[in-house]
């Protein structure tokens, strides 16, 4: 029997309660498809609720603290294995198109990185561009989210090769000429966006797949719907913003919890309590979009309801492409030997604990992600599991399912005999890491079946909620004296998870 084929399908920074089949405010009919044909994880984590360092984990099967892309603005570095390399030495052919993000915008000596200015907008060496990418037989790449001026790579050749000679007008400067003021609605039409490219891009492949007969690897990567809140029409106008139920603060919800929480509410916080030396920058921690905290005294409720609407028109335009691709792989006869995975790389905030978009707040709203698997005839249809899923399970699950060697530098978990309804969970726990900087925040998080514990580096505060009684993590026991036990018995079992998930690169093989 030929070895299964694995597509993976990533959005970014999608709330995990953002499916149609389960959220009836918002249509998505090609991830509801997923829902009925496959299985839905509900209890699926990130290793860390930042892109790079989760990507890297997705390639690796390692943790941030393990493979070295630590944070934003860090690349992960060459010389570490990645699971393309396994597929490689397997008779795989392995691809990624669109969003990479495994390298910084900012090169240096030391720390080159491909995705960084100039290069990332020099066309010509991209339509050379040949050599591997890491392990990547083959790559097709874009930097840029919505309409920032990071536009380039394959995507601006692609725009070009389309017609659209024009395409700067639709991204900011210094690349572009799109007036900075417009919100909600990107003037660029359907036909030049970036999920068009994406769907077209991967059906081209899945065709060059088919034709030679080769079993392979893709991964889809989209960009939605990350902020800017900017979609096309008619999806900037989809979703009425009266009609949504907008998350909210609970007044004295922060009380309880570490300072930053409370401080995000303030109009002019101060971080100062957070400086470890004389070389910390309290704007540092308002850095945009991965710190862009509290909401009260910057958003009004009217805005806030039109952003989470232009939020959920993006997932549903991206949806139309992701059903272009599944469609694809029906019409080429693939579908039934290809593993499908749809997830995210983190969550977001519009809203909820009064927070927008990331940062150090381990909440479900960011840390947990939409998570669906199908393999007809394998994997259960139309089924939902609790079993406990991370992200960095993916790559040993995949090296399992294909019957190649899972490398013993991978920490993640094989989660086959899971997916495959055989076997009830794999892992009893996730773990979550945040290290932004040395000077701002630096937690971990443990989560279990009912409890969650968070810990912060030389700091005597943390989080502790109760799921099960308090899904919305408002009451922080970490302090309250009849959850003294509790609070020891999860500082246990996070330091065990944390010697649990060492890497051994080799077995003992001499007792000397």
């Amino acid at each position: 029997m030929k070895k299964p084929n694995i597509l993976l399908i990533t959005s970014d920074q999608q709330h995990w309660d953002t499916i149609g089949a389960f959220n009836k405010e918002i249509s998505t009919p090609n991830l509801d498809r997923l829902v009925r044909e496959g299985t839905t994880f509900n209890r699926a984590y990130c290793p860390n609720p930042t892109c790079t360092p989760t990507r890297a984990s997705i390639i690796t099967g390692m943790y941030p603290s393990q493979h070295g892309a630590w944070t934003l603005g860090t690349k992960l570095l060459e010389d570490r294995h990645v699971v393309t390399e396994d597929f490689s030495k397997g008779g795989y052919r392995s691809a990624l198109i669109g969003k990479a993000h495994f390298q910084p915008l900012r090169s240096s000596e030391e720390y080159p990185s491909l995705e960084s200015y100039p290069v990332l907008q020099d066309l010509e060496f991209w339509k050379n561009y040949k050599d591997k990418f890491y392990g990547f037989d083959h790559v097709e790449l874009a930097r840029n989210h919505t309409n920032e001026a990071h536009v380039g790579q394959h995507y601006a050749i692609w725009m070009e090769e389309k017609g659209c000679k024009n395409w700067r007008d639709y991204f900011l400067p210094p690349t572009g000429t799109m007036d900075p003021n417009l919100t909600y609605k990107w003037p660029i039409p359907e036909e030049y966006h970036y999920n068009t490219w994406i769907a077209e891009r991967s059906n081209a492949m899945l065709e060059q797949y088919k034709e030679n007969d080769e079993s392979f690897f893709l991964w889809s990567s989209f960009f939605d719907p990350h902020p800017e809140y900017l979609v096309p029409e008619p999806w900037d106008t989809m979703y009425d913003p009266s009609k949504l139920t907008v998350p909210s603060i609970t007044p004295g919800e922060h009380d309880k919890n570490p300072p930053h929480f409370g401080l995000t509410q303030e109009e002019n916080p101060d971080f100062s309590y957070l400086k470890e030396d004389q070389t910390f920058e309290v704007h540092g921690y308002h850095s945009h979009h991965y710190y862009h905290y509290g909401d009260k005294h910057r958003i009004t409720d009217e805005h806030k309801a039109k952003q989470m609407a232009v939020y959920y028109g993006m997932i549903s335009m991206m949806d139309k492409y992701i059903g272009k691709i599944l469609d694809k792989l029906d019409e080429l006869g693939l579908a039934d030997n290809t593993i499908v995975v749809f997830t995210t790389d983190h969550g977001h905030f519009f809203g909820q604990h009064g927070l927008q978009a990331k940062g150090g707040f381990h909440y479900e709203d960011l840390i947990k992600i939409p998570f669906i698997a199908r393999y007809p005839g394998q994997i259960p249809q139309g089924e939902q599991s609790a079993a406990i899923q991370s992200l960095v399970d993916l790559a040993p699950t995949f090296l399992s399912f294909c019957n190649l060697p899972v490398p013993r530098t991978m920490t993640g978990v094989d989660q086959s005999q899971v997916w495959l309804g055989n076997k009830e969970q794999a892992r009893d726990h996730a773990i979550c890491e945040f290290h932004h900087q040395p000077t701002t925040i630096h937690q971990k998080t443990y989560v279990n079946e009912r409890y969650k514990i968070t810990v912060y580096y030389n700091q005597t505060y943390g989080e502790i909620f109760d799921l099960q009684e308090d899904p919305g993590e408002i009451n922080n026991l970490w302090d309250d004296p009849a959850a003294a036990s509790l609070k020891s018995e999860l500082l246990l079992k996070y330091v065990w998870a944390e010697l649990g998930k060492e890497p051994i690169p080799m077995p003992r093989i001499w007792g000397a």
